[in-house]
Order: structure tokens, then C-alpha cells, then sequence
């Protein structure tokens, strides 16, 4: 993201934020031809980091103060400051490819994730992100269903289930979720009555396609009744 930044300002977007945050400080002046040509690639780039570079834009005319404490000769001139503390920078306007290494360097190295490590642990904050780093990681979608359905969240099961390819492995975790499953509603009830009365009961039929619907596909029940009412129906 960009902010302007003044002499006022200095401190508190620029020094303060780059204590949590590393700040990219673009040197520029409306005049400066190469500074139109480097700002909107700063900016895109600076974007795309999703917050976590700061681009800070300084007008130096209008930062005597900001130039001065710069030493400013030339510009677009451009630092990265981190800590409260200059670590990079280049004077003149650079490619994109360029701007884009810059910014890089400034980021974290990304988080290492050891999938293995993780399934071993097998509790479900370990297995999601296990499952964040390999969303199709048939082991880790199974391990996940299966402690999903120990503790009865059995929709939720077959919800991340459908998310791989049908192997003999998944056919098992899918027919574990649905025998598991132990109904927290009368819906069960509710659709054996109505299902005797749908073949001439236009107002029942209605009312059992609504309760399927309530129940929504990933209810182990909904294949089964939908099933059963087209059996009574023809």
C-alpha cells in the first residue's frame, strides 16, 4: 500500500511502522520525469505484497526537512527501511524486474511447512495446516475426515472428502463419515411420515423437497431419502 508522507509524518508512517513492517521510501518530485515512470511500478509491486511492504511516497519539495536528512542529490531516489533502520536502496528509475528483487528482499523467507511432521502430530490444528500447504494431500484429507467424524461433525467429513480423487482409501473414509453419523434433528421423522403421502400429496411432496433442501447435499441422509422418493414416486 502507498501513503504521502511529510516532514510531520515522517516519523510515525515511516520510522514507527517499519519497526513491524518494512517501508519502501520513494524520493520523487512532480517535475521528475523518471520518478512518473518509477512510481507506478512501485506502487504495483508494493501492492502485490498484500500489506507487508509499506510503500511511502515523499514529495521532496514539499519535505525540506525529509530531503535534507536524505541528503538528497538526485532523484527518484529510493530506501528501505526496516527497524528504524536504512538496509537498501537505489537512486534512478529501474526496470520492474529490478523493483521486484528489491521488494523480494525485503520479505520473509516463506514458512517451510513439513507436511510429514505435521500428519504424524495428527491433531486437527496440525492436519489444517497440513492441509493448507497440500490441499490435496490424500493423506491428510483422510486423517482430517476421520477426526472430523470421531467427533460426529460427519457433513464436514464428507465435505473436504469430495475435495480428492475417489480411491479405495477415500470410498473408506466416505462410508465411515456417513455410519457415523448420529442426527442432531427430527428431520429423520419428519420424512418417513411425509414420504408415505408424497405419490398423492402434491403439499407433502413439497414439504419433503424442502427438508432435503434444509439438509443440503452434504448431509449422509440426503442421497439416501431422495433415493427413497423416487422409488415411491415411479
Amino acid at each position: 500500500m502507498a501513503i504521502d508522507v511529510t516532514d510531520a509524518t515522517f516519523q510515525k508512517e515511516v520510522i514507527d511502522k517499519s519497526m513491524t513492517t518494512p517501508v519502501i521510501i520513494d524520493l520523487w518530485a512532480q517535475w521528475c520525469g523518471p520518478c512518473k515512470t518509477l512510481g507506478p511500478i512501485l506502487e504495483k509491486l508494493t501492492n502485490a505484497t498484500n500489506g507487508k511492504v509499506i510503500l511511502a511516497k515523499v514529495d521532496v519539495d514539499k519535505c525540506p526537512q525529509v530531503a535534507q536528512a536524505f541528503q538528497v542529490q538526485s532523484i527518484p531516489a529510493v530506501y528501505a527501511m526496516k527497524d528504524g533502520k536504512i538496509i537498501d536502496g537505489f537512486v534512478g528509475a529501474q526496470s520492474e524486474n529490478v523493483v521486484n528483487q528489491f521488494i523480494k528482499n525485503l520479505l520473509p523467507e516463506p514458512e517451510v511447512v513439513d507436511v510429514k511432521a505435521l500428519l504424524v502430530r495428527g491433531d486437527e490444528q496440525s492436519l489444517r495446516k497440513a492441509l493448507a500447504a497440500e490441499p490435496t494431500n490424500e493423506g491428510v484429507v483422510i486423517a482430517l475426515a476421520n477426526l472430523l467424524t470421531a467427533r460426529n461433525d460427519c457433513a464436514a467429513a464428507l465435505e473436504i472428502l469430495k475435495t480428492i480423487p475417489e480411491t479405495a482409501q477415500v470410498r473408506e473414509a466416505v462410508a465411515a463419515a456417513r455410519a457415523a453419523f448420529v442426527p442432531k434433528d427430527d428431520f429423520d421423522k419428519q420424512l418417513t411420515d411425509l414420504l408415505v403421502r408424497v405419490k398423492t400429496d402434491g403439499e407433502a411432496k413439497k414439504e419433503f423437497l424442502e427438508l432435503l433442501e434444509k439438509m443440503g447435499p452434504n448431509d449422509p441422509r440426503t442421497g439416501d431419502y431422495r433415493k427413497k422418493l423416487t422409488a415411491r414416486l415411479f
